[in-house]
């Protein structure tokens, strides 16, 4: 449905998560993925979506100067943000371990920023969904980290892997934002190109 709207655009998925390529291939796009490396900083007085759209926007940046008028730059981020702390990818198995601990029987925000850049403007979506974990054992916590390795999802877990079926109690919004990516905004906005 939307190649028809998209027909003239070349789109650029600056991305290498195999959710976020699978988003796009399920809703029927084609599209390239083009990789560039970023320090993924933000400004320490930055909170919730404020680092997300920011991240989202900086890993825009290197792309700028080769885009060309028909191309349609696509990139994102997703924190966790819990007790008001961003969680980030984990470093290492113990990052992961930290983080989970932290996550382990209390509420968190998932919160997934999509940057669609242009030539001549760019747009940000985002959007939060609230997760609760149970309180995770010490060695679910380890079996997840060793069998999964969750080192490039933010907040160290995946809610479409083993930890998400035994470990979350509720979310409130959108799962697949949870997974990385709010596909049903970055729908409405895209379509509009």
């Amino acid at each position: 449905m939307l190649k028809g709207n998209l027909k003239d655009k070349n789109l650029i998925l600056a991305s290498g998560s195999p959710r976020r390529k699978f988003f796009l291939e399920e809703l029927g796009l084609d599209f390239e993925v083009r990789l560039k490396p970023i320090e993924e900083h933000f400004p320490a007085a930055l909170k919730g979506p404020e680092i997300s759209d920011y991240l989202a926007i900086s890993k825009a940046e290197p792309f700028l100067t080769e885009l060309c008028p028909n191309d349609v730059l696509i990139t994102a981020d997703t924190i966790v943000w819990c007790n008001n702390e961003a969680l980030n990818k984990p470093e290492n198995k113990e990052h992961a371990k930290r983080m989970l601990t932290k996550l382990s029987g209390v509420e968190h925000e998932v919160i997934s920023s999509v940057a669609i850049t242009t030539t001549v403007k760019q747009e940000i979506v985002n959007e939060s969904t609230l997760v609760k974990f149970k309180e995770l054992e010490a060695l679910e916590i380890d079996y997840y980290i060793e069998k999964y390795k969750p080192y490039d999802k933010a907040g160290s877990y995946g809610i479409q892997e083993w930890i998400g079926y035994i470990g979350i109690e509720w979310i409130r919004g959108s799962y697949f934002n949870v997974m990385g990516f709010p596909v049903q905004k970055f729908y409405e906005s895209i379509r509009k190109l």
